[in-house]
């Protein structure tokens, strides 16, 4: 396929998506003969910065492609590290789209927003002379077990909470919600605090309380959140920034932590794996990724893999919430399983819930259904391609694979179909990752869990 005038072949072509473009496979097929040099560095809280140097064309036939190259670049920059201010290094031409872009009413003008509330701070996109230097911090995350723990896991389709005494789960419950079409944080809250009482009941006391909650958080406080994506703006600052504070209140004086979901599916990866440098990817109501570091620490990145353009075709599908194409949640999540059904030639009711639509998915996988199976092998080729990518980005060893879509004989299905993929397409990647499915129980639960290690008693 010919992307932007770089031509993209892939020798693996999801069954249900012929016209699917890695964007791995874009960008270093871009890179062979891209000779000017060029860098971007992303600035976020605490003075920390990315910094990116690699090469653009600089010449009036591959103008398109350096504008597309140089426009994915930046937003998987901001979704995977986070950021509130772009350095440009190495073009003015360059610089002067990206600045329309992330300005107000420009093409990029959603993640400029949602970076400047997630930061307190405005969006900027400056030129430089020179790249600044890379800052970044590193920080311990969980694998407290001591003491009696509630560990609370907020989805968007369901809650999980568990009771954990010493390292051992005694209690846990799934309770079927509908966090993401309620406009009244109260029902949230409510939830939450319901699920917190159920695990207490289940143990002497209570010592300690941890979150995974998809979204953004800063000292246990909600940035940004899908959960809460009715929640008028008002509601939102009175009721929900400190949500998760005031449940844990109802409970006790206890020492709390809430972190991003993705962070704990990669927490909870090492503490299964018993080693480091995992990237845990949860496929559920969003692609919810986090990773640890080879030391067993978090980065203090966003990891907002949902928003990371995974795919270069120009009729890629559309993130309805960013308005972009081509994003990770369209192929990682529930949303990935409901958009490849009609073309499998299955017909899923339109008054069913996405995560009933999944479930109708997943009966007839359990059945063998080949439409069915169609579906998992497409997402297996998708992941194949977007392990690659990742790897460029991380340079992981393991990864860890969570959440809904990757249940039952669906999630075996794409697990195989990616290896496979992957040793034929990849070779050296293949042979440098581990991919890997926790047990049946883990993969729903585990992640509440290791929530409940995160935060550390008071001694």
């Amino acid at each position: 396929m010919n992307c932007y005038g770089i031509e993209v072949s892939p020798r693996h072509i999801p069954p249900l998506d012929p016209d699917y473009a890695p964007l791995y496979l874009f960008n270093h097929a871009f890179l062979r003969d891209a000779h000017k040099p060029f860098g971007i560095a992303v600035e976020r809280s605490g003075g920390q910065r990315a910094v990116y140097r690699t090469f653009i064309h600089g010449t009036p036939e591959f103008v398109q492609a350096d504008r597309y190259y140089v426009d994915r670049l930046v937003k998987t920059l901001l979704w995977m590290k986070g950021g509130f201010k772009v350095y440009v290094w190495g073009d003015g031409d360059m610089f002067q789209l990206l600045k329309a872009a992330y300005a107000p009413g420009g093409s990029r003008a959603f993640d400029a927003d949602f970076m400047a509330r997630v930061y307190e701070q405005p969006f900027q996109v400056v030129e430089c002379a020179e790249l600044p230097p890379e800052i970044s911090q590193s920080q311990a995350i969980g694998r407290h077990l001591d003491g009696c723990r509630i560990g609370f896991d907020a989805g968007g389709s369901d809650r999980k909470v568990s009771a954990v005494i010493d390292g051992e789960s005694v209690f846990s419950e799934e309770v079927v919600w509908f966090p993401k079409i309620t406009e009244d944080p109260d029902y949230h809250f409510q939830g939450i605090v319901a699920a917190m009482k159920s695990a207490a009941a289940h143990m002497p006391r209570v010592d300690a309380i941890g979150v995974s909650s998809a979204g953004i958080y800063i000292e246990n406080r909600t940035m940004v959140a899908s959960l809460f994506l009715k929640v008028p703006e008002d509601l939102f600052d009175a009721k929900v920034k400190d949500i998760y504070i005031r449940a844990a209140k109802e409970i006790g004086d206890v020492p709390l932590v809430v972190a991003n979901d993705g962070d704990v599916t990669a927490l909870a990866g090492a503490m299964s794996l018993d080693d480091n440098n995992v990237l845990g990817i949860a496929m559920g109501t969003s692609e919810a990724v986090g990773y640890v570091d080879g030391a067993g620490n978090i980065t203090g990145w966003l990891n907002e893999l949902a928003f990371v353009p995974v795919d270069a075709a120009p009729g890629a599908m559309v993130d309805e919430w960013s308005g972009d194409i081509g994003c990770g949640v369209k192929y990682f999540s529930q949303d990935s399983v409901i958009k490849l059904a009609p073309a499998a030639g299955i017909q899923l009711d339109a008054e069913l819930s996405p995560a009933e639509k999944l479930k109708a998915v997943q009966a007839l996988m359990e059945q063998d259904d080949p439409r069915a199976a169609a579906i998992y092998r497409s997402i297996g080729i998708y992941l194949s391609h977007a392990l690659a990518l990742y790897y460029d980005l991380y340079h992981f060893k393991h990864v860890l694979l969570l959440g809904r879509v990757m249940s039952g004989k669906g999630g075996d299905l794409i697990l195989s179909t990616c290896k496979e993929a992957m040793a034929d397409e990849y070779p050296e990647i293949a042979a440098a990752i581990l991919p890997a499915l926790p047990d049946e129980k883990f993969r729903r639960v585990g992640q509440s869990a290791a929530a409940a290690s995160l935060p550390a008693l008071v001694k």
